[in-house]
């Protein structure tokens, strides 16, 4: 069973996808990934989303730069919420960005920020969170880790700070 399908627009987005899988990964996410261009091979990508449509997917990650039509017309092929990750491109990512964050009236598409994999893979497992209580104890649970993690990074930065001040007098 998959929950998501990962949906590279090429091989070359692999290590933003990389940080969605790791992310699933962590929280037993049922995930496919694959590679499959709107512009260049719109028969393939229509394929796949008609194959998850035979499944009990959830949600879509849909990864692109420049133009970043993937993540839209995987949505318009689809009723199933889609998150939007555009990659660093011509203009840093920014084309990406928008492109993805200018859907049209009816056709939504989720977009989290240039490179950020991780968060699309954290908003698919919120969204799946909805109706799993297992799934949202464990992102509980992840965001308290978040916070322990900033605890201790506060604390030992202060203790470089006094150590090198003192070193420095």
């Amino acid at each position: 069973m998959t929950d998501v399908v990962i949906i590279l627009g090429s091989k070359s987005d692999k290590e933003v996808a990389r940080k969605a899988t790791e992310i699933f990964d962590r929280f037993g996410i049922e995930y496919t990934i694959t590679v499959a261009s709107a512009h260049r091979t719109p028969a393939r990508l229509a394929e796949i989303i008609e194959t998850a449509h035979k499944t009990d997917v959830k949600a879509f990650i849909a990864i692109a730069g420049l133009s970043a039509h993937l993540p839209g017309v995987v949505a318009s092929s689809t009723i199933k919420p889609v998150i939007g990750v555009p990659v660093n491109s011509a203009l840093d990512g920014i084309d990406a960005l928008l492109s993805i964050a200018q859907m049209p009236t009816g056709i939504p598409v989720a977009c989290v920020g240039i490179g950020r994999g991780d968060n699309a893979a954290i908003l698919a497992v919120q969204l799946m969170a909805v109706e799993n209580r297992e799934l949202a104890e464990k992102l509980s649970n992840y965001r308290k880790e978040l916070v322990e993690m900033i605890e201790k990074d506060a604390e030992s930065l202060v203790d470089e700070l006094v150590a090198a001040s003192r070193a420095a007098s």
